[in-house]
């Protein structure tokens, strides 16, 4: 927080974390994508959605509608969280709330997998229950990169 003094005094809000990374998605965005190699897996009522990054990738999720494990599994990465950006070494687990929207930067090659409670069969199915729709979301089912309209400037 900052405090002005002389005539009365201002203060700044509080930026969430959420702000920060969709105004770092805005801007990662306009870049070329990158599409992570993404594998799937269904097994008594949960969902373990496995992704391997390579080494100087950023990648910025969705944002997810349910509690559920992030786990980095093997590499480093710098992760947003609800203190800050970390840098992790994996194995570490992580415990993400409802409304998280995570950038993962991989600073080496990088194994990740969530884990989740569902009752979703398909991948489709998963990604409507677990996810909040975005418009400016970079991927689409299954972390496929969206095809997206460029404006080409003269």
């Amino acid at each position: 927080m900052r405090v002005t003094y002389g005539k009365g005094f201002e203060i700044d809000n509080p930026t969430s974390m959420l702000d920060k990374v969709q105004a770092l998605q805005a801007e990662v965005s306009k870049l070329p994508q990158y599409e992570p190699e993404t594998k799937h897996y269904f097994h008594g009522g949960m969902y373990c959605r496995e992704v391997f990054r390579h080494a100087d990738v950023l990648v910025v999720g969705a944002v997810h509608k349910k509690e559920h494990f992030y786990l980095i599994v093997s590499g480093t990465v710098a992760i947003t969280t609800d203190d800050g950006v970390q840098e992790v070494t994996g194995p570490h687990l992580f415990s993400s709330k409802p409304g998280t929207k995570r950038a993962v930067y991989a600073i080496t090659d990088a194994l990740c997998m969530t884990f989740h409670a569902i009752e979703a069969k398909t991948v489709e199915e998963a990604e409507a229950e677990l996810v909040e729709a975005e418009p400016n979301n970079m991927y689409s089912l299954g972390n496929q990169i969206k095809h997206q309209t460029l404006e080409v400037l003269p």
